[in-house]
């Protein structure tokens, strides 16, 4: 009897940023027996992706042209990209001469860098990304469809839970928060006493952290941490880790509040227990507005 052929493995592409969530997604792809054929941004992306991926190999910030000519070859038609790329490279001075746009990089920003027509959000630029490469076939899917274990579930997920005082605090974050995704400026504040402490724009989650750290020397903050109202999954999804937790501890932070179903948490027992060692609160909501902080 004539044996059936194999079929062969679906191939993925994988647009590879900042942290962990790339190396937990290609970790994700392999054991789903996917060929993984990653791009680490250069600069940003951690090695190791180079021994669980199938193929590697690291590219420019600014080489969308090459990225595409890459897919293409290997014959991958979807695509991901997970990882935070660190906006803050679009002010430093000489900053084309650094990244060396090819140019099909440049054609696609000339509206949104050179003649203004649109602007630079971040929606905006990574809307524009995943436009170039779906004019080629190359369609991008959220990250999460393919770990969708990544994203929290609702509830208190350590010992500790939120005081009165503390949950009218998540309360009012939210609000703030949400406002701010919905203009995408950043998708965390700090807050203290209903006062707004720090709100998170270019420079990301940390360094808005560390900021109400040093605006609040009684320390005791909460930071919430929410999806835009208008939150694209394929890409700039909220994620929380273990660095996320050491930083508001290191900085007098108590309380973390994310959206539940719409954040990625990494590591999530490693990250529970040392919550749990350093009497710190995590909750996950799907909607703090009206006073609930957990099942």
């Amino acid at each position: 009897m004539k044996e059936s052929a194999a079929v062969p493995a679906q191939r993925v592409g994988l647009l590879a940023g900042w942290g962990r969530f790339p190396v937990l997604v290609a970790e994700a792809l392999r054991r789903q027996g996917c060929e993984v054929y990653c791009l680490g941004v250069a600069g940003h992306a951690d090695p190791v992706l180079a021994e669980i991926c199938h193929h590697f190999r690291w590219s420019g910030l600014a080489r969308f042209g090459a990225a595409i000519r890459y897919f293409q070859q290997h014959g991958v038609t979807d695509a991901t990209m997970a990882g935070k790329v660190h906006k803050v490279v679009l002010f430093q001075p000489w900053r084309w001469f650094r990244h060396l746009p090819d140019l099909r990089t440049i054609k696609m920003f000339v509206p949104h860098f050179l003649t203004r027509r649109k602007d630079c959000r971040d929606d905006s630029l990574l809307g524009a990304i995943v436009e170039e490469f779906a004019s080629e076939g190359i369609r991008f899917g959220p990250a999460t469809d393919y770990a969708p274990e990544l994203l929290v579930g609702k509830g208190q997920l350590t010992q500790r839970g939120p005081s009165a005082w503390q949950s009218k605090d998540i309360q009012f974050g939210w609000r703030m928060a949400k406002e701010m995704g919905r203009l995408d400026v950043g998708q965390s504040v700090a807050i203290k006493d209903q006062v707004v402490l720090a709100v998170e724009a270019v420079e990301g989650t940390d360094e808005c952290i560390r900021r109400a750290g040093s605006l609040c020397r009684v320390g005791g903050f909460t930071l919430v941490k929410v999806a835009k109202p208008q939150q694209d999954m394929r890409f700039d999804v909220p994620t929380i880790g273990l660095g996320t937790l050491q930083n508001l501890l290191a900085t007098g932070g108590r309380v973390l509040a994310v959206e539940a179903g719409r954040t990625i948490l990494l590591d999530a027992a490693e990250v529970i227990d040392f919550a749990d060692r350093q009497g710190l609160i995590i909750v996950a909501l799907a909607d703090a507005t009206g006073g609930e902080t957990s099942e």
